[in-house]
């Protein structure tokens, strides 16, 4: 057991103590699910007592939101790091796209935790489950302010389809091929924008019905 000196900070950076509570319980809740994961479990695997995880997580609830705070501040870097590279926005688009598909494919991969953690916190009150709604927004909103940028008119509807497509590779990436549910991604990605960019996506059913048109019985479709 390490010493209880650990829970102290020293010159405003975190103890040694609860970044190793945070990197067991990031570890463990993506990989066995949060609430299949116990407070005792935790404790032990990162060697601290009970005393110092409590006195910097006052409850599990705490943990499980620095847990999803750190999956979204990486989520974030990397998008920014994209946006920095000053690229054209398709292209920061597809590059983001690109990088979706990496962790698809990195070993012990599990699906997304922010969809994982909307599973078990169903409550639409509970303050996990509102961490789940504000990650998904400023996904959505990066997105939607990418599209503007190649057409402003429907740039929201075409970032929701751009999210879903996200969403189903997400889900469908642990359970079959994860080569070729990126690769159906990623072409559809590709799709949506080569039909944004000449489209009228603000108008329902249109741009939509000819993504399905071109991608109908490839990759996904083929996962039944």
């Amino acid at each position: 057991m390490r010493s209880e000196s650990e829970g102290r900070p020293s010159e405003g950076r975190p103890s040694e103590a609860r970044s190793r509570l945070l990197h067991t319980a990031t570890r463990l809740f993506y990989a066995e699910g949060i609430h299949a994961v116990g407070i005792d479990r935790i404790v032990a695997e990162a060697q601290v007592t009970r005393a110092t995880l409590y006195r910097h997580f006052p409850g599990k609830e705490d943990l499980v939101l620095a847990y999803l705070n750190e999956v979204d501040r990486a989520m974030r870097g990397q998008a920014d790091e994209a946006v920095a590279a000053g690229l054209p926005a398709a292209d920061t688009i597809r590059a983001l796209s690109k990088s979706i598909a990496q962790s698809i494919q990195s070993p012990g991969f599990r699906g997304c935790a922010f969809l994982n953690a909307a599973a078990e916190y169903p409550d639409p009150e509970s303050p996990v489950h509102k961490a789940v709604l504000a990650h998904r927004q400023w996904f959505l909103e990066t997105i939607t302010e990418l599209l503007a940028k190649i057409q402003e008119t429907g740039a929201e509807p075409a970032a929701r389809h751009f999210v879903m497509m996200r969403d189903g590779a997400m889900a469908a990436g642990c359970l079959f091929d994860p080569v070729l549910i990126c690769e159906t991604l990623l072409r559809g990605v590709e799709r949506l924008l080569k039909v944004y960019a000449v489209t009228d996506y603000s108008k329902p059913g249109r741009s939509v019905d000819g993504l399905a048109g071109q991608e109908s019985g490839h990759g996904l479709g083929r996962q039944g």
